[in-house]
């Protein structure tokens, strides 16, 4: 079992900046991809950026592209977002996952794990 913990959130104006961090258990997590994913209200959840397994490959496919960037520390099993210029569009629940069975690394229905979460909040 992996369980993934999120840190970091929290009320920011806009253009401002976060770094958000997630530590995971177990001794695999270096094998495998990690996401960040964006849940806006009312929305779907949507992927943010990810990373593979090495660190040496960040994964975009998200609407942030140019505010943002992804590490990962292996010897630590963490994986932080860093996001810059941030806007009141941002704001939602921010969850980091684990990609473990294959399928899309930007797919939320195939990543496999998922931490609870952490809010950020963009006021204008």
């Amino acid at each position: 079992q992996v369980q993934l913990v999120e840190s970091g959130g929290g009320l920011v104006q806009a253009g401002g900046s976060l770094r958000l961090s997630c530590a995971a258990s177990g001794s695999t997590f270096s094998r495998y991809v990690m996401g960040w994913f964006r849940q806006s209200p009312g929305k779907e959840r949507e992927f943010v950026l990810g990373i593979s397994a090495s660190g040496g490959t960040t994964l975009w496919r998200g609407s942030m592209k140019g505010r943002i960037s992804i590490s990962r520390d292996n010897r630590k099993n963490t994986v932080e977002l860093q996001m810059n210029s941030l806007k009141p569009e941002d704001t939602g629940v921010y969850y980091c996952a684990s990609l473990r069975s294959g399928g899309a690394y930007d797919s939320a229905q195939d990543n496999d794990y998922w931490g609870q979460g952490t809010q950020v909040t963009v006021s204008s």
